[in-house]
This record gives structure tokens, sequence and C-alpha cells, in this order.
């Protein structure tokens, strides 16, 4: 069956159920050093816990651009020869009904929406062949890239990151489906809605690189750990490409669907 929120943090942390025995005093203190650091920098307390992925920040959070055949289109970009792969901070992280919060910093006209089929590590995975990736996957769940385009842009020096790193720009839920109840994550419907307008249908077979090839590569001299987190891309109908622009503003409401998995539903508001 699948895992639904509360049994996952009731269970303290769905890694340590999962994660091999050596792995869980590491990953144990990487969130022990997380929340001190956090709460040293900010004088605030860490999040209560990390979606549906229970107490423990994950070991990494991979995303991929232009994953899909029609949204690299709608940009005007070629399609990518390799993937392309960006990092998003555990801090990034929010769960279903949790609000994306726009920073003081992006503009009004600026937060755009990125609907993706994510991926949940359950073993360390290095140099994995593309026939053998799928034995690695844990489960999958709904995630949306957040992302503020300025910041993608002249902002932030030309490169992703900082632009899809500002908190809550990591909505992920509404629980995860284990692997085996999803032999064949390249034909899932998916979508994402915006106060009940649907701006994004798609299908993951339209995606460039199959979950297989991403974790393959992702993997090549480098240790995936249990419980890594790898957005996979996003399909046609971000904001930013349409006529006029729609972004994400205070008052809206996010719903981004994948099959067999559910949806995922977060308002939207101000940060404060």
């Amino acid at each position: 069956s699948s895992w639904l929120l509360t049994p996952v943090i009731s269970s303290g942390c769905f890694l340590s159920a999962m994660a091999a025995a050596s792995a869980r005093p590491v990953m144990a203190a990487g969130a022990a050093l997380v929340r001190r650091g956090l709460g040293r920098q900010f004088s605030l307390a860490a999040p209560r816990s990390y979606s549906v992925l229970g107490s423990n920040p994950p070991p990494a959070v991979y995303c991929i651009g232009l994953n899909y055949k029609k949204h690299a289109a709608e940009t005007g970009k070629p399609e990518p020869r390799f993937p392309i792969f960006f990092f998003k901070p555990p801090t990034t992280i929010i769960g279903p009904g949790d609000a994306i919060e726009i920073p003081a910093v992006c503009k009004p006209d600026e937060v755009d929406f990125e609907a993706e089929l994510t991926v949940i590590i359950g073993k360390a995975a290095k140099n994995v062949a593309v026939e053998e990736a799928l034995d690695y996957v844990h489960g999958y769940t709904v995630g949306n890239d957040v992302s503020a385009r300025r910041w993608q842009g002249k902002k932030g020096g030309g490169q992703w990151c900082r632009s899809k790193a500002f908190d809550t720009f990591c909505p992920l839920g509404p629980r995860v489906v284990p692997a085996a109840e999803i032999p064949d994550p390249n034909n899932l419907d998916i979508s994402s809605s915006l106060n009940g307008e649907v701006l994004q249908q798609s299908n993951t077979r339209d995606m460039i690189f199959s979950v297989q090839q991403l974790i393959a590569f992702l993997s090549e001299g480098t240790t995936l750990l249990p419980g890594t987190i790898i957005l996979t891309g996003t399909p046609e109908g971000v904001g930013y490409t349409r006529k006029p622009p729609v972004f994400l503003k205070p008052g809206d409401t996010l719903t981004t669907a994948i099959e067999k998995i559910g949806e995922l539903t977060n308002p939207v508001k101000a940060a404060s």
C-alpha cells in the first residue's frame, strides 16, 4: 500500500525505514547540523518536517531542466544532449496545504510554477546502469519546482539555483507511492492548475531523458544516497511562456497532479 503522510511522520522519518543501518548515523548527524545551523543563522526553529519525507532533510535535491520536448520548444531552446541539473536546498521543501511564500526580493510578475514527477532513491546508487536504475527507486511523489524567473536570468548571475532556492519553493506530496506500484514512471499523466484552471497538461512520455537515464547519469562517479530527491523536469505550459504571462500571486491556489500518485495543493502568500 502507498505511504501516507501521517504514518510516515509518526515513524520519525521515512529515511530510517529504508536506508541501510550504516547510513542512519550519518543521516541523523546531518539533520542535527542542519537544525543547529538554521537556529544559529536565523534564530528560527528548523521546519518541523520535510513534507512526506519525515523529520530529516534529504541528502540532496536534484532538479532537471528542459527535460520535456514540448517545454524545450516553448522556451525556444534546443533539446539538451545531456541532462541539465541543479540543486535546491532542503529549506525549499514544504508539504500538502503548506503555503508557497513569495519573498520580498521577488517582483510580483516573476514567480512561476513547474509540475514535476519526483523520484526518491531507496538505496545508495553509484555508476548505475540504465537497465538497473529503477531497482534503486524507493518511490515517487508529486513535486513543483517553483521558480523566480528574474533570478533565473540576470539577477541570478546566469545560473538557475538561486531562482529556485527560496524557502517554500519545493512543494512535495501528497504521498510517496512505492516504486512497485508504478512499474513505468515514463507514462504518467501530469498537470498543474492555478485557481482551478489547467495550465500544464502532459504525460511523462514526453520526457527527453527517462527516469532510468536520469538516475544513471546522476550516479556517474557520484553516490546518490538513500533519500535523495530527483525532480525530473516540467512539461509545457509554464507561466512565463504564456501570452500574456501568468505568475503566482498571493491568494492563488496551485494544484499539481500526477496519475497514480494524486494531487498536491498549495496556497500562495507573501512571505512575512
